[in-house]
């Protein structure tokens, strides 16, 4: 049975959902499941924009035949060639033979490396290039490494719709509702929507300024990614959120606390800090056990807090290990601009303070690691008071 919902005039989304993927990219937990958004436009030609994953291919085929009802598919546009939005493709050129591939070169040759046939089947775009399909006209605008470097978006400049690709879009099902203005955004889907850009896109913030920087030159009306909710409204919010994390900015003036704890001591003194964080009237605080959180998460909360306390025992003369993961994290996507406190703990030989604050040093850019290290031997005691007073007190003032 169908499930379809209209965007606009003459266009549909047909995408699907699955709520029984529990990795995205078989990394990223995705306790609300996730969306595959793909778009049908009705103009005097056929238009699908782009198609879904595997698992969803049943529902969004069928979804196509009943808005098609009865006619052809005259072209299908693929802005990314990800698995997830491409796996689709061979059961919609089985079905509607005479249907025509628009993308771009890289995007096309990608397709043949995944096996795919599609010869004598395809037109090959760039950016700038003009197509109508009738009424509706629309431009291609290149959005290479958005997340991958085939990428680009297509603009209607009839409606004023963009379809965005992996751009704009979200970790979680959709529930029946389509747009953002049937949500409580803030509420129910800035959390997901922060993971999946920091996860999928964070590490390509200098291509993502690009990107919006080409947006800024045409009128959009309409935003339609293929995750989560398409924007039909207030895309100021969306796009502003996108410019923060693009540019390594934090959302919000805040402490994030991560412990690496073995036996409870450098939780407890964690808890300590972020306790005299809040009597000293910083309570935008939050904490998170890295042996007990997905990496995905941490690096969301990272993306959205202006200071993170780095808690860390001391293991094999090293880093504990799920704190350096993170870390390698951090690098891999790129973040920048932030400011981290070091408390460190060990019985002997207590290095993993240095060793933290050496990789954000060195291997990362533009960090500021403030000066007031703590340092536990084994677990805190009365000694430690004024230490936890004085480290406390120079996180709140870097903060002014």
């Amino acid at each position: 049975m169908y499930c379809v919902r209209k965007v606009t005039d003459n266009l549909y989304w047909v995408g699907a959902n699955d709520r029984r993927l529990e990795l995205f990219e078989n990394i990223h937990p995705i306790p609300r499941g996730v969306s595959y958004n793909s778009y049908l436009l009705l103009d005097e030609k056929t238009v699908l924009f782009d198609t879904v994953d595997w698992s969803a291919c049943r529902q969004f085929l069928e979804n196509i035949e009943h808005v098609l009802n009865g006619r052809q598919l005259d072209y299908l546009v693929v802005n990314h060639v990800e698995p997830d939005h491409m796996a689709a493709l061979e059961e919609v050129l089985l079905r509607y033979p005479e249907v025509k591939i628009i993308s771009s070169e890289k995007a096309l040759m990608f397709i043949r490396q995944f096996g795919y046939d599609i010869e004598r089947r395809t037109e090959e775009v760039k950016e700038g290039d003009v197509k109508s399909f009738g009424k509706h006209e629309v431009t291609f605008i290149a959005a290479p490494m958005v997340h991958w470097p085939e990428a680009m978006v297509t603009f209607d400049k009839t409606n004023g719709v963009l379809f965005s690709a992996d751009a704009f879009g979200s970790f979680g099902a959709l529930d029946g509702k389509l747009f953002n203005d049937e949500v409580d955004f803030d509420r129910d889907w800035i959390d997901d929507a922060r993971r999946y850009y920091t996860n999928i896109v964070g590490k390509y913030g200098p291509h993502v300024q690009a990107l919006l920087k080409k947006a800024s030159t045409v009128d959009i009306k309409m935003i339609c990614p293929l995750h989560g909710p398409v924007w039909r409204n207030n895309l100021g919010y969306y796009l502003d959120k996108y410019d923060k994390w693009s540019k390594y900015e934090p959302e919000e003036k805040g402490v994030l606390v991560v412990y690496a704890s073995m036996y409870g001591n450098t939780e407890s003194a964690a808890n300590a800090v972020a306790v005299k964080l809040v009597e000293k009237g910083m309570t935008n605080v939050s904490m998170y056990d890295v042996s007990k959180t997905h990496v995905s998460y941490l690096i969301s909360e990272t993306f959205r807090f202006s200071h993170v306390v780095l808690a860390s025992v001391t293991y094999n003369l090293g880093i504990f290990p799920p704190m350096h993961n993170y870390l390698m994290d951090m690098k891999a996507l790129n973040l920048q601009n932030r400011t981290f406190a070091i408390l460190e703990n060990g019985s002997w030989a207590c290095k993993s303070g240095t060793l933290m604050q050496e990789f954000l040093e060195k291997k990362m850019k533009n960090m500021t690691v403030l000066d007031n290290k703590l340092t536990i031997n084994s677990a805190m005691n009365e000694d430690s008071v004024s230490d936890l007073d004085v480290f406390a007190d120079s996180i709140i003032q870097s903060m002014n």
